[in-house]
């Protein structure tokens, strides 16, 4: 077999083509090639080509403006984890988390008898910047009682996290007005502040109480079961109002406790 050594090779102009020197071939000018096979690897100072692969699996490509890099996934480093409050107390911030959500609902109203029903609590929602934040007290409604006809069931108190946001209780049936059913809380201080669901009124025989954010109240009772919505009055959403009993001799359910929600982002 015959071997050509050369130095060089040029077009016509002279300005473009090949150099050969040392087992190496340099392109002099632009290089189009039509289709590429590569057996081998690919290295070298130019930062248009993708990284080396192995021992990364899982993991996405990256670039800082100047070099391309493999890195985690941002999806685990989105979502970290969850807290929920049921009752007060303090949020602390786990390591490494940067923003969090908080979902925060008041307490529900008590109903009161002959169908007459508490408002659900008001709802609150904020994206927080936490990297200056080591912690934050949490206040959370509790539960209030229900009562009989002729009655007011009690007003419910509001939830907060810190002064971020907060969320006033529903009233209890026949508060604020009677024969009505109770007036609802609102958010305050969050990105999205709602209304809770209202009571019903006097006569309303399958009177519900107000559902809050999180869901619906206990179900409504009928005289063959007694005070049956009092007695199942767990049954029911966080924040929502106390369904009303069904004649003035049967009791209305308590009003629910509120609750704070709280996803950590990394």
């Amino acid at each position: 077999m015959s071997t050509l050594k050369v130095a060089a090779i040029r077009d016509l102009s002279s300005t473009g083509g090949f150099t050969l020197a040392s087992g190496a071939v340099t392109a002099n000018g632009t290089l189009t090639v039509q289709n590429i096979i590569i057996n081998g690897t690919v290295s070298g100072n130019s930062k248009n080509y993708i990284p080396s692969q192995s021992g990364h699996s899982g993991k996405v490509l990256f670039s800082d403006g100047t070099t391309a890099f493999w890195g985690t996934s941002p999806s685990s480093e989105n979502i970290n984890s969850m807290q929920v409050f049921t009752s007060s107390g303090t949020w602390n911030r786990p390591s490494g988390v940067k923003f969090i959500k908080v979902q925060l609902v008041g307490g529900g109203g008590g109903g009161s008898g002959h169908g007459e029903s508490g408002g659900a609590g008001g709802y609150a929602e904020r994206v927080i910047d936490v990297t200056g934040t080591s912690s934050v007290s949490v206040t959370i409604a509790g539960e209030v009682n229900g009562t009989f006809y002729a009655n007011a069931g009690d007003n419910n108190g509001g939830s907060s996290f810190g002064s971020f946001l907060s969320a006033s209780g529903g009233f209890g049936a026949n508060r604020n007005n009677q024969h009505s059913g109770g007036l609802a809380g609102v958010g305050s201080g969050g990105n999205l502040n709602i209304y809770g669901g209202g009571g019903q009124s006097h006569h309303n025989y399958s009177s519900v109480g107000g559902s809050s954010f999180f869901g619906g109240a206990v179900a409504a009772g009928h005289p063959q079961g007694g005070n049956f919505s009092h007695n199942h009055q767990s049954h029911s959403a966080p924040g929502s109002g106390g369904s009303g009993g069904y004649f003035h001799n049967h009791r209305g359910s308590n009003g629910r406790p509120g609750m704070c929600v709280i996803t950590h982002f990394k």
